[in-house]
């Protein structure tokens, strides 16, 4: 393989994260000097801004007709947010999900994860489906924004520790790194995606496993960096906001604009349709009874969800290179590993409230 091919993904990866960066940092300085609460830059800009490298990723793939990595990119990056990111985020400290927003989020999150599956059944998310959901990205902003006007003055005095303007604000100067932003996205896309191909072809494997595994976390270090950092300075309704925000972001901007802009819409493999997008699912499912028991993500729930992503990336492995036990891998992990945590989870979280409601005010 030729070593150029190297050289423009690791700079095209750059380029995305710096560019996601500079894009995030812009834009939420401008809004928060409009008079946008912190708490709405933190939930919107910041965390839709996180998911810019897969937007810019997506949008390429689908423009030059490779769809399987657009595809591939959105359910990868959704599935490595939650079990890795949330996973190593609960590993340096516990994460305590102190607001109510977050358990709002994630039942959409799941529902939407859900319609994702329903539309893809028929082989395709056609470029109806793909405006309808960059609509209910529209709908969703607004009622963020009306929500947030109920959040308790904690809430908001956390996020402002992290998103008010530091001094006096340079429109100017904001606006050089939106823009700049916007054109390293650009540019470093159109070097990722090009490289991601001539690394598929080189090694005999599909985009669509490119696009889920190596373009998904590469697009997804914005996201690691923002809940990792969030964790790590005690952050706590950050680190978890920015996954579930960016998941959102990502099933109803990302996927929505890229089947919108795709020339008869975006094509979904049957393996796809058979084994990641359930997968992603189930991922998001299992993130209700965590957040829920007891609002708190400990340790051992983080190195469980660490260690379901070395599982997922083993069948996709396996699958990649044809392995004769990849079948039976599938099925040992959707129809018993998978539900069999779900429902412990959910086992945990009843009694938890139980015990609480039995206990005295």
């Amino acid at each position: 393989m030729d070593l150029s091919v190297i050289l423009f993904f690791g700079l095209g990866l750059a380029l995305l994260v710096f560019g996601a960066e500079w894009l995030v940092r812009g834009s939420s300085r401008l809004a928060a000097a409009a008079g946008v609460s912190p708490l709405v830059v933190g939930l919107t800009v910041v965390a839709f801004g996180t998911s810019s490298p897969e937007l810019a990723v997506s949008l390429k793939s689908a423009w030059l007709g490779k769809a399987d990595m657009a595809v591939g990119n959105v359910v990868g990056s959704n599935i490595f947010n939650v079990l890795p990111i949330l996973g190593l985020s609960a590993l340096i400290t516990p994460l305590l999900v102190a607001q109510d927003l977050v358990r709002r989020d994630v039942p959409l999150m799941i529902g939407l994860s859900v319609v994702v599956w329903l539309l893809a059944l028929d082989g395709a998310i056609g470029r109806l489906d793909g405006l309808g959901l960059a609509a209910g990205l529209g709908a969703y902003m607004v009622w963020l924004v009306r929500q947030s006007r109920k959040e308790n003055t904690a809430v908001e005095a956390e996020y402002a520790a992290e998103f008010a303007p530091k001094g006096k604000v340079s429109v100017p100067a904001n606006l050089g790194l939106v823009v700049a932003g916007l054109a390293l996205l650009m540019l470093g896309a159109r070097w990722l995606v090009g490289s991601a191909v001539a690394f598929a072809q080189w090694l005999g494997v599909s985009e669509v496993v490119v696009g889920l595994t190596v373009v998904a976390a590469g697009t997804s270090l914005p996201e690691v960096a923002t809940s990792v950092l969030a964790a790590i300075r005690g952050e706590r309704d950050i680190a978890v906001g920015n996954v579930v925000g960016s998941n959102l972001f990502n099933l109803m901007g990302v996927l929505g604009l890229s089947a919108a802009i795709a020339p008869g819409g975006l094509p979904v493999a049957p393996a796809m349709v058979g084994f990641d997008l359930p997968v992603m699912i189930a991922v998001a499912v299992a993130c209700l009874p965590i957040f829920a028991r007891g609002r708190m993500i400990p340790r051992w729930e983080g190195a469980l969800f660490l260690a379901y992503y070395v599982a997922y990336a083993a069948f996709v492995v396996l699958d990649a290179t044809g392995h004769q036990a990849r079948e039976g891998y599938a099925r040992v992990m959707l129809w018993f590993v998978l539900p069999l945590t779900v429902v412990t989870l959910g086992v945990l979280a009843v009694r938890v409230w139980r015990g609480r409601s039995g206990s005295p005010a």
